[in-house]
């Protein structure tokens, strides 16, 4: 993890960004696009709601009401999952617990020879020590090489010291925009974000893009700068959960909430009614017609070429 690595991984970054910045300028262009949106329901105390039909759903495009096309409550789809593990310095205390609840939650959710799983970890630069598998083995010896950046790679470090949004903008385009099914992120981290060449908006974008939910974990120890509202933002954005490590809610039972979310989604889709004659980020309302229920979904989608 040298300086001419680090240098090479912020060019691409840098690259990427302003492709980024270039895909939102207007680009005309024609005909229909099918739009598929997961979803997870609650009750008021917060409870997954089970047996939902597709009449019980209200989808809006800018607005307009869409046609349902195809719906399943089922969570048979292949999931892909990212663990985006922030290793920088403020997360050592913690790194010995979120090795173990990380592959205690992989253990449970992976379903070998169907669903899988990469492991990213970012601090003074963003690398990949576990690409996609769906191998128990191969994941539980990843994580336990996961760890904070040697004196000597501090020493020799180059720019910023927690690329958050920059591993967000990368899992998204380098890998999740080419996977199929349910695709989430899961992000350890205290919301610290100091050297990245892509925005928090940009990362938001990137995800999007690439229909993929982000759930924020939120863990700190209380000694340095924290920023939840960067996680908050993540989640809310794409449609996934924001949650905080606490001693009343640990880890491992946060992992369990998710793995919850996960094998409860309905999976709805829509052929929009407008052709994509312009490029452009179009906004989704996902409704549920009964009273007091929350839709967990993502607000909008790319609609055109380059999703």
């Amino acid at each position: 993890m040298g300086s001419v690595p680090h240098l090479s991984r912020r060019l691409f970054l840098l690259s990427s960004a302003s492709w980024l910045a270039r895909a939102q300028e207007p680009i005309f262009t024609s005909g229909v696009q099918v739009v598929n949106v997961l979803a997870t329901v609650r009750d008021k105390k917060g409870a997954i709601l089970r047996g939902l039909m597709k009449d019980d759903f209200t989808i809006l495009e800018d607005g307009r009401p869409q046609k349902i096309s195809y719906f399943t409550a089922e969570t048979n789809l292949p999931l892909t999952i990212g663990l985006l593990i922030d290793t920088s310095i403020s997360q050592t205390k913690m790194l010995d617990a979120e090795r173990a609840a990380s592959f205690r939650f992989v253990d449970q959710v992976l379903r070998e020879n169907k669903d899988h799983v990469f492991i990213m970890q970012f601090d003074l630069a963003v690398q990949t020590p576990q690409p996609l598998t769906s191998s128990r083995q191969e994941l539980s010896k990843a994580l336990t090489f996961v760890d904070t950046p040697t004196r000597n790679q501090l020493r020799s470090q180059v720019g910023g010291g927690t690329l958050l949004f920059d591993a967000i903008v990368e899992a998204s385009q380098d890998i999740m925009k080419k996977q199929q099914g349910r695709k989430a992120l899961i992000m350890l981290s205290d919301g610290g974000e100091n050297g990245s060449d892509a925005t928090l908006v940009q990362a938001i974008d990137a995800a999007l893009r690439a229909e993929t939910l982000i759930y924020s974990i939120f863990y700190s120890d209380g000694s340095y700068g924290n920023s939840r509202g960067i996680m908050r933002e993540l989640a809310k954005n794409t449609g996934g959960g924001y949650f905080e490590v606490s001693k009343k809610f640990p880890i491992d039972q946060v992992y369990g909430v998710i793995e919850e979310d996960l094998r409860n989604q309905y999976s709805l889709g829509f052929v929009t009614d407008k052709p994509t004659e312009v490029s452009e980020f179009r906004k989704l309302q996902l409704k549920v017609d009964k009273p007091g229920m929350v839709v967990q979904s993502r607000d909008r989608y790319w609609a055109g070429p380059g999703q």
